[in-house]
């Protein structure tokens, strides 16, 4: 197997990303589109939580424009300043989606909170049909969205894909409030306010899960044991390797770096032993698992006693 090129793992990387930059600015077109349809049936249609919703998709804008501008970042090689490349840009793009949307959800729990004190005027009927084709639309997009961030590794994707989901929950409950208005009459003048607060607890711990997993990403948690698994396997398969020693895997945006210990035959060259390393490195960058970067240690099998 030829030894990997680091220019040609990179491109890959930048291919990727790219990519998800690509899908993110599709959401921001949506949350553009779909930020004038509700403040337009909000204001028209009477009711607040149409209203707040229409502003949240005003702020997914702006922290989407920080997902994209996160990929681009990331998909940039390395320098000398950021030798292992630009990959956390990706994790800390997901950090400030979730601070945003801690943001948007303490906005719209004030307001829906005036709304209840104070009486406002009975929501239009029409805004009904507006909210379900929202719904539709946002959790449509949340699937697809959450589709490429699995299949690409993304914390930041999978954070636009539950910001997009929160969304469309926030919408969910403001069609049931607002259902409520329109059918019980004044005795539910409320309800729509009421939902827009309950969505906003639903939308803070759907942030709190985005915040968390971004924050493992920045932190250098480990990677799940599975993929592990799957790191020791690719080098296990290698001729030569005997066994693992220690193996370290992080994530560093949209690859992974290694470090591994390798053990093999104590009787072979020092130049046996690096031919092994290089085709551990070549397997490892080689294969699925979206690898740009192996540090192999090698081992000498201890003898038996």
């Amino acid at each position: 197997m030829p030894h990997s090129s680091p220019a040609i793992l990179h491109l890959e990387t930048q291919r990727r990303a790219r990519g998800s930059a690509r899908l993110v600015l599709r959401g921001i077109a949506l949350n553009l589109a779909l930020a004038v349809v509700k403040l337009a049936g909000g204001v028209f249609g009477h009711t607040y939580a149409l209203i707040a919703d229409g502003m949240e998709s005003l702020l997914d804008v702006f922290s989407s424009a920080l997902v994209w501008a996160g990929f681009r970042v990331a998909a940039q090689p390395p320098d000398e300043n950021h030798p292992y490349g630009h990959g956390k840009a990706e994790p800390l793009a997901a950090l400030a989606v979730a601070l945003f949307i801690f943001f948007a959800a303490g906005w719209i729990g004030v307001h829906a909170m005036r709304e209840i004190i104070a009486p406002h005027q009975t929501p239009h009927w029409a805004t009904l049909p507006l909210l379900a084709g929202i719904v539709v639309v946002k959790y449509w997009f949340s699937r697809r969205m959450h589709r490429a961030g699995e299949a690409e590794g993304s914390t930041a994707l999978g954070a636009e894909a539950w910001h997009h989901y929160s969304d469309a929950i926030t919408s969910a409950a403001a069609f049931v409030g607002i259902a409520l208005v329109v059918l019980g009459g004044e005795r539910f003048i409320g309800a729509d306010s009421w939902a827009a607060l309950l969505a906003c607890v639903v939308v803070v711990f759907n942030g709190i899960h985005i915040f968390n997993r971004a924050l493992a990403d920045v932190m250098d948690t480990a990677v799940p044991i599975a993929f592990e698994n799957e790191v020791r396997a690719v080098a296990l398969g290698v001729d030569g390797v005997l066994g693992l020693d220690k193996c370290r895997v992080r994530k560093s945006g949209l690859s992974h770096l290694v470090d591994i210990h390798v053990v093999v035959n104590p009787e072979i060259t020092v130049y046996c032993g690096h031919t092994i390393a290089h085709a551990v490195k070549d397997a490892l960058e080689h294969s699925h698992l979206h690898i740009t970067d192996v540090s192999v240690h090698i081992e000498p099998a201890r003898p038996r006693v």
